[in-house]
C-alpha cells in the first residue's frame, strides 16, 4: 500500500471512532512514526480523547508529543520495530477497525515523495480482528503506560471478550473494500492527469522541487533514505561564440536528456542552474549512487560523438541522507569543491544518526 492509501484508510477509522453511537466504551490506539505526522491530525485526535476511554499515541522520539487532555504518550526507540509501523486501532465491544502497516523504506512513482512511500499491511473493520491488534500492541507498550491507562484498557479488552461480534461485519466490510480500491483507481487517474507532459521525464522546476520532496506538506526526518547526485557539466570557454547559440541550445538539451536518461520511474531530477542538476534517488543506498554517477559521466561523455568539438567536464557529489529538507546546500558545496579540485565523484562524509 502507498501511503495516500494509508492516509484514507486511517481518516475513515479515525471518523468511525467519532461518530455517536452507543456501544460502550472506546479505545483508540495509534502509532504515527514521527511527530510531524501526528501534527497534522491534533485536531481530530483532541476529539478522539475528549470521548474515548483510552487513547494512545505513540511516536519516535526523545520525548513524547505535546498530546490533547486525556491522551496518553509513549516514546518509541528509532531501532525498535515499531517504530516502523503505521497503525491505527478502533475498538468497542460492539465496533472494531485496523490499519496495520509496516514501512518497506521504498517507494513507488507518485506525485510526491510522501506519496509514494510503500507499506506492507492490512486494514478492515472486523470487531476481533482490532481486539487482536489492541491485545498486540498492549503487550508492547504496557510498561511505558501509566497505571491508570492499563487498567482502563484491560477493563475494554474483558468486556469485548464477553461479547460476541456481529455476525454481518464481512458484508460492510466488502461494501467499503469495493469503494477504496474504487477511490484509489479514480486518485491514480487524477494524478496521472496532473503531471506535466513537457519536459524531460523525471525533470523538476523549483516550485515542483518544493512540491516533490514534501517541503510544502508534511514530511520528518528519519523516514526514508534519498540518495542526492550533484552534477556540474562545464564546456570550454568560449563554446557559444565559437560554434553559435543555437548549438549552444541543442547541446544543452542533449545534456538534459543525458542526465535524466539515468533516472528510475520514481526519481526525479531538478537544474539549478546552467550547468548544475540535482538528481534524487528515493531508497537507494551509498553504492547504488555512485553507479548512477558513474553512468552520468558515461552518458555525457558520449555526446562527443554527436559533438566532437565540445569537450564536456563532469564533476558530481554524492550522498545519502534521510533528513528533511533535503541537505541541497552541502551537495551544491561538495560539487564546488570536486570542481576545482578536478575530483570526478566526491562522497560526503556519512551523517551521524539524527544530526542535522
Amino acid at each position: 500500500m502507498t501511503k495516500r492509501s494509508l492516509v484514507a484508510i486511517s481518516h475513515a477509522i479515525e471518523r468511525a471512532a467519532l461518530a455517536t453511537a452507543e456501544d460502550g466504551p472506546l479505545v483508540v490506539l495509534a502509532l504515527f512514526q514521527r511527530t510531524p505526522y501526528f501534527e497534522r491530525e491534533r485536531a481530530i485526535y483532541e476529539r478522539i480523547a475528549a470521548s474515548a476511554a483510552v487513547t494512545v499515541v505513540a511516536v519516535v522520539g526523545p520525548t513524547p508529543p505535546e498530546l490533547p487532555a486525556g491522551a496518553y504518550g509513549v516514546v518509541l526507540d528509532g531501532a525498535e520495530e515499531l517504530a516502523r509501523e503505521w497503525c491505527v486501532v478502533a475498538l468497542t465491544p460492539r465496533f472494531g477497525a485496523t490499519l496495520a502497516a509496516y514501512d518497506r523504506g521504498e517507494v513507488a512513482p507518485a506525485a510526491t515523495l510522501e506519496a509514494g512511500r510503500l507499506f506492507d499491511g492490512h486494514w478492515g473493520f472486523r470487531r476481533d480482528e482490532a481486539l487482536h491488534q489492541v491485545i498486540r500492541l498492549r503487550a508492547r507498550l504496557a510498561e511505558r503506560l501509566p497505571e491508570p491507562a492499563r487498567s482502563r484498557l484491560d477493563e475494554v479488552v474483558a468486556r469485548v471478550r464477553d461479547i460476541p461480534a456481529a455476525p454481518g461485519e464481512s458484508r460492510a466490510e466488502a461494501a467499503i473494500r469495493m469503494l477504496a480500491d474504487r477511490g484509489e483507481r479514480v486518485q491514480r487517474v487524477v494524478t496521472q492527469r496532473a503531471e506535466p507532459a513537457d519536459g524531460p521525464a523525471g525533470l523538476l522546476d523549483e516550485p515542483g522541487l518544493r512540491r516533490w520532496t514534501g517541503e510544502a506538506g508534511v514530511t520528518a526526518s528519519g523516514i526514508l533514505r534519498v540518495a542526492l547526485v550533484g552534477v556540474r557539466v562545464d564546456e570550454p570557454p568560449g563554446t557559444p561564440e565559437r560554434f553559435g547559440r543555437r548549438s549552444a541550445a541543442r547541446e544543452t538539451q542533449a545534456v538534459l536528456a543525458a542526465i535524466t536518461g539515468v533516472l528510475r520511474p520514481v526519481d526525479r531530477a531538478v537544474r539549478l542552474a546552467d550547468n548544475e542538476y540535482l538528481l534524487m534517488l528515493p531508497a537507494l543506498d551509498e553504492t547504488g549512487a555512485l553507479e548512477v554517477a558513474g553512468r552520468v559521466h558515461e552518458a555525457v561523455g558520449g555526446l562527443a560523438r554527436s559533438y566532437p568539438f565540445v569537450a564536456f567536464t563532469v564533476h558530481a557529489a554524492v550522498t545519502v541522507t534521510d533528513r528533511r529538507p533535503l541537505p541541497l546546500a552541502d551537495v551544491r558545496h561538495a560539487v564546488e569543491w570536486a570542481a576545482r579540485e578536478g575530483v570526478p565523484v566526491a562522497t560526503l562524509a556519512p551523517e551521524p544518526t539524527g544530526a542535522r
